[in-house]
């Protein structure tokens, strides 16, 4: 197996800052943050990385909610993290992510929100979907890619989701 990645928590103060649309107090968000969980495999066979809700949630159907996990990642230039739903989520509750599949690339890490992993889920199910903390709902595998001969890239990321346009 190739060692290309490291899982570390975003700093407290940006985990605060986008846990600002719940209602929290800032101690419930440090107890919350305290108590986050960094993704980790649940066998030696596993390729994915078991994400873990860091509060209770519940959801309607097609409620979405986007999820501050605390969680960034340093990955090996030339690899990406694809993150998608559990597999036993989406089969057993239609649970789903908002863009299908998240990929975070290896220059994420170093966006100005710290490479904030914050997943996207919806309900897709007649049934109300509750996630207590600490369930696993999301997976992340990592993938290595390769680039054309041509590619001449050298601009560099900044900021989060959808910032390179």
């Amino acid at each position: 197996m190739k060692r290309i990645a490291k899982f570390e928590k975003v700093s407290f103060s940006q985990y605060l800052k986008d846990m600002a649309c719940f209602n929290y107090s800032e101690e419930e968000v440090k107890l919350i943050y305290d108590n986050i969980n960094l993704p980790k495999r649940s066998t030696k066979g596993s390729a994915g990385y078991d994400f873990y809700i860091p509060f209770d949630a519940k959801l309607a159907l097609n409620e979405a909610l986007v999820i501050p996990t605390g969680i960034r990642v340093n990955i090996t230039e030339s690899w990406f993290l694809s993150v998608f739903p559990r597999s036993s989520m989406g089969f057993k509750y239609h649970m789903r992510l908002a863009n299908t599949v998240g990929i975070i690339d290896s220059d994420y890490y170093n966006a100005l929100n710290e490479g904030h992993i914050m997943i996207k889920i919806i309900n897709g199910d007649v049934r109300e979907l509750v996630l207590n903390k600490n369930d696993r709902f999301a997976q992340g595998i990592f993938t290595e890619f390769g680039i054309t001969i041509d590619d001449e890239e050298s601009s560099e990321r900044f900021g989060g989701i959808g910032s390179t346009n």
